[in-house]
C-alpha cells in the first residue's frame, strides 16, 4: 500500500508538470491565433506536439492514480477499449510530429547551397497538411487494435489476459503476439530511424557552422544573432529524450506483451517511462524558443508578484495587530 501511494505520487507530479507545461503552450498559441497573429511554421508543430502529449499524460496518468489509491480493474470493456485507443493514437501522434520537427529543423539550418535548399521555401506550406495527416493516420491504423480486443464474457481457456491495472485486455491464444508487435512496431522504427539520423546530421552542420563563424566573425559577435542554432539543440535535446525512453518504454512494453505472467513493478516502470516525455518536451520547447520564453519569463513573474502581493496581504494585518499589541503592553 505504502509503494502504491509514492507510485500515485510519482504519476501526480509528472501529470501535473507535464499538463502545465502543455496547456501553457496550447494557451499561448490559441491566444495569438485569436488575437488574428499568424502562428509560425515550427509554432503549429508544437502545438500539434502540446496537444498529443496532453492527450497521452491524461489518458495514461488519471487511470494510472486511481490504481494506485487501491481502485483496480475499475473500467469496463468499451472504457477499456476507449482508454487504450486514445492513448495509443496520442503517442503515435506524439512520435510522428517529432519525427516533423527534427526533419524541418534540418530544413531550416540547412545551407544555402545544399540539397535541402529547394525545400526551405516549400516545407513551410506543408507542415500543417502533413499534421492533420499524421492525426488521421494515427486514428485509422489504431482502429485495428479494437479487433484484437475481447470482452470479458467471450473469456475461455484459450484466451489470454493482459492485466493493465485499471482493466485488463482479452485476444485468443492464437493471437500471433510477436507477429502483431513487429508489423505494428515498423512505422515507429521507421520515425526513430529517421530522428537519429537527422540528429546526426544536424550535429554534422552544426560543427561546420561552429567553425566558419570562428573564421568568417569576430569574438566578441554575440551568440544570440544565431537563433535557430539554440532551437537546434533544444530539438537534439528533445529528439535524444525521446529515443531514449522510447527505447525503454518499447523493450518493457514488448516483454509484457510477450509475457504470460503479469509484473506489477515492470508494468509500473514501462507506464513511468511512456510518460516522462510528454511531461519534459514542452519545458525543452519553451526554453529552446527565445519567443515562447520571453512569454514564460513574463508569466512566471506575474505569477511570482502576486503571490508575494497576497502573501503580504495575509501576514502584515496579523504582524500589524502584533505590534500595536506589543506598544500597548
Amino acid at each position: 500500500m505504502h509503494s502504491d501511494l509514492v507510485l500515485g505520487s510519482v504519476f501526480l507530479i509528472q501529470m501535473a508538470v507535464g499538463v502545465l507545461g502543455n496547456f501553457f503552450l496550447l494557451s499561448l498559441f490559441t491566444f495569438t491565433f485569436l488575437i488574428g497573429h499568424k502562428l509560425r511554421t515550427i509554432e503549429c508543430l508544437f502545438a500539434h506536439l502540446a496537444l498529443a502529449n496532453s492527450k497521452v499524460l491524461l489518458s495514461k496518468g488519471i487511470p494510472l492514480m486511481i490504481v494506485c489509491l487501491g481502485v483496480k480493474n475499475f473500467l469496463g470493456p468499451l472504457e477499456c477499449k476507449l482508454i487504450v485507443y486514445l492513448y495509443n493514437i496520442a503517442r503515435s501522434v506524439s512520435l510522428n510530429i517529432t519525427c516533423l520537427l527534427s526533419g524541418f529543423q534540418l530544413i531550416t539550418i540547412s545551407p544555402s547551397n545544399s540539397k535541402w535548399a529547394e525545400l526551405k521555401t516549400q516545407a513551410p506550406k506543408y507542415i500543417v497538411p502533413s499534421c492533420f495527416c499524421c492525426w488521421c493516420f494515427s486514428l485509422l491504423v489504431n482502429f485495428t487494435l479494437l479487433g484484437t480486443m475481447h470482452k470479458a464474457r467471450y473469456m475461455t481457456n484459450d484466451t489470454r489476459t493482459w492485466y493493465l491495472g485499471y482493466c485488463s485486455i482479452f485476444s485468443p491464444i492464437s493471437f500471433n503476439v510477436s507477429l502483431f508487435a513487429i508489423v505494428f512496431s515498423i512505422p515507429d522504427i521507421i520515425c526513430v530511424g529517421f530522428m537519429i539520423w537527422a540528429n546526426a546530421f544536424l550535429v554534422l552542420l552544426l560543427h561546420r557552422h561552429h567553425q566558419q563563424v570562428q573564421h568568417i566573425h569576430s569574438s566578441h559577435l554575440s551568440p544570440r544573432t544565431f537563433p535557430e542554432k539554440r532551437a537546434t539543440r533544444g530539438i537534439l535535446l528533445l529528439v535524444s529524450i525521446y529515443a531514449s525512453f522510447y527505447s525503454i518504454n518499447s523493450g518493457l512494453s514488448f516483454y509484457l506483451f510477450k509475457s504470460d505472467k503479469s509484473n506489477q513493478w515492470i508494468l509500473a516502470i514501462s507506464d513511468l517511462m511512456a510518460a516522462w516525455f510528454p511531461a519534459i518536451s514542452p519545458f525543452v520547447l519553451i526554453f529552446c524558443d527565445s519567443q515562447i520564453l520571453k512569454y514564460w519569463d513574463a508569466l512566471w513573474h506575474r505569477t511570482l508578484f502576486y503571490l508575494l502581493c497576497h502573501i503580504k496581504s495575509i501576514y502584515t494585518p496579523s504582524q500589524s495587530s502584533a505590534l500595536s499589541d506589543f506598544r500597548s503592553w
